[in-house]
């Protein structure tokens, strides 16, 4: 039967690999607690160890574990509960791991591909999601997209609620299996679209383009909600392939 994850620390050290030396640290740690949590080792549903005990197990900084820990939590591995800890989810699916994997060692020009993934996968998504979304499912969206509106300086913040919008929507498609898809390709896409919203005004156009989709999604007008996903792709492609070229 799966145990809890030890709470003594040498214990922890030795299940998660021991200490990081890797110059990437958090593409490392991404991968040591996902094989960690995929393992079998630890009880769906645990409450996992915080992030000062996960560092030093690790012997990383915390903003490394911090990282990790929200891209897998966009993969769907853990969730996050304000106030609470960070807890390990009951079913994970097990493409996860070796997706990841795949997208640790995307270059450039693959990395480029995957955007163009991406859009396509989203734009179906709100094609399909305006034939099932739910009162419900819009009220979450106009939530996320509320809280993008009050933080377009707060980039960190912004960013997020950016990735929950997008998660909503595929959520609102009633199609798991694009759902997962879209939510593995957004992890992997992850650190490039937080660089990729860096000013206001780049924060503004998201906004607006946002309220589009969501218009779209309440009239329930699939044609209007894939166009309207459409532009924002081609603008949101834009400025990832910009913050590509900065980094070389």
């Amino acid at each position: 039967m799966p145990a809890r994850p030890p709470s003594d620390p040498a214990e922890l050290s030795l299940a998660l690999g021991g200490s990081i030396s890797s110059a990437s640290a958090v593409t490392e740690v991404t991968r040591r607690l996902l094989d960690y949590f995929t393992s079998g080792t630890v009880q769906p549903g645990s409450r996992l160890p915080p992030e000062r005990q996960l560092a030093s197990s690790l012997e990383v900084g915390r903003s490394a574990v911090r990282e990790a820990l929200a891209a897998l939590e966009v993969l769907g591995v853990v969730e996050v509960r304000p106030g609470s800890g960070t807890y390990l989810r009951s079913s994970t699916s097990e493409l996860l791991p070796q997706t990841l994997s795949w997208g640790m060692l995307l270059g450039e020009p693959q990395t480029r591909d995957l955007i163009g993934v991406r859009h396509g996968l989203e734009v179906q998504a709100a094609r399909l999601a305006a034939a099932a979304v739910t009162d419900a499912q819009l009220d979450a969206l106009a939530a996320q997209l509320k809280v993008m509106r009050a933080n377009r300086s707060s980039f960190e913040t912004f960013a997020a609620a950016d990735m929950r919008f997008h998660q909503e929507v595929a959520e609102s498609a009633a199609n798991p299996l694009l759902a997962q898809m879209l939510q593995s390709v957004r992890s992997l896409l992850r650190v490039w679209v937080e660089r990729a919203v860096n000013d206001a005004k780049h924060a503004q156009t998201t906004c607006t383009e946002h309220a589009a989709i969501v218009k779209a999604l309440r009239a329930r007008d699939a044609q209007a909600a894939a166009a309207a996903m459409d532009r924002h792709m081609d603008s949101a492609g834009a400025r990832l392939a910009a913050a590509l070229e900065t980094a070389r």
